[in-house]
């Protein structure tokens, strides 16, 4: 361990051009991919994320929503790896707790929104949370959900012993059904955009941290928000004010964020299989 915070100390001064001796490292909170801590000393602060996976695409992610000039990000400070171990330095935000305005995080979101690309995925694979995330480049918006998110998952949790039996298959076979006459546009998207990835500095200004980025329908970044406690009113109204959901978001709501669901039975287990169960029976039941 002091290998590694001595080769991080080295990146730091390396990146920066400045000398770096820590002095303090404390653990912070949250989080259960990665390890977190602030670094401190020589009149700098840092955050820095240690784990068993490297963070190249989260620094990509980080830098790409950054380049929208929409939303601040930790601004990603240097990479690389001791061992077994990968680190990611980021800037320190000092994180506040007045002053939170989430009218301006829905209106910096659909800002970022506005950035698009030449089609749905992203130029490589990364990560959603520590399970890969395929982002193959697709013409077809539901070819690329139906290919690359959902049937990816189901066959993930088909290896992890947990089956969804035909019932995968039904819904499969019914996506390009659901996303019927749905025409959206390839917007960069957060990818993992729910409430413990979003927050606000000691100014109240917005700050979304820890992505996946792709390109993909701006909805199911909008449809994530409303997973595991959701934002406040006022972030969904300031949002639509600029980019109001296309009729169906109700439904197709549903169809993104079992994505996530099925992500999240993946990573921690059967303790989320009666709610994916119950949105694929309601998905069905739609799509007829």
């Amino acid at each position: 361990m002091a290998d590694l915070w001595g080769k991080i100390a080295s990146a730091i001064s390396d990146a920066t051009g400045s000398p770096f001796s820590p002095s303090s490292n404390k653990s912070v909170e949250g989080g259960c991919i990665a390890v977190s801590r602030v670094l401190e000393g020589s009149g700098q602060r840092y955050f820095v994320k240690t784990g068993p996976l490297p963070f190249d695409t989260e620094r990509e992610g980080l830098e790409a929503i950054g380049n929208t000039g929409s939303i601040r990000v930790p601004e990603p400070v240097c990479l690389g790896s001791a061992g077994r171990a990968f680190f990611l330095v980021l800037e320190y935000v000092e994180m506040g707790c007045a002053g939170k305005n989430f009218a301006r995080l829905g209106r910096e979101l659909a800002k970022m929104h506005r950035s698009t690309g030449p089609s749905f995925g992203w130029h490589c694979d990364n990560l959603i949370g520590s399970t890969g995330q395929l982002n193959g480049w697709e013409k077809d918006w539901a070819g690329f959900w139906e290919r690359n998110r959902l049937g990816f998952q189901f066959d993930l949790a088909q290896r992890n012993g947990f089956s969804f039996g035909k019932r995968a298959e039904r819904l499969l076979s019914k996506v390009q059904i659901l996303l019927s006459g749905h025409r959206p546009i390839p917007s960069l998207l957060h990818g993992d955009l729910w409430s413990g990835n979003a927050g606000f500095d000691s100014s109240g200004n917005p700050v979304v941290y820890d992505p996946a980025v792709y390109y993909g329908d701006r909805e199911a970044d909008l449809a994530m928000t409303e997973l595991f406690g959701g934002f406040p009113g006022e972030f969904y109204s300031a949002y639509s004010e600029i980019s109001p959901t296309d009729p169906g978001y109700q439904i197709r709501k549903i169809l993104y964020n079992l994505y996530h669901v099925l992500n999240h039975v993946n990573l921690f287990g059967g303790s989320y299989l009666g709610q994916a169960g119950s949105m694929i029976d309601r998905l069905l039941a739609e799509a007829g």
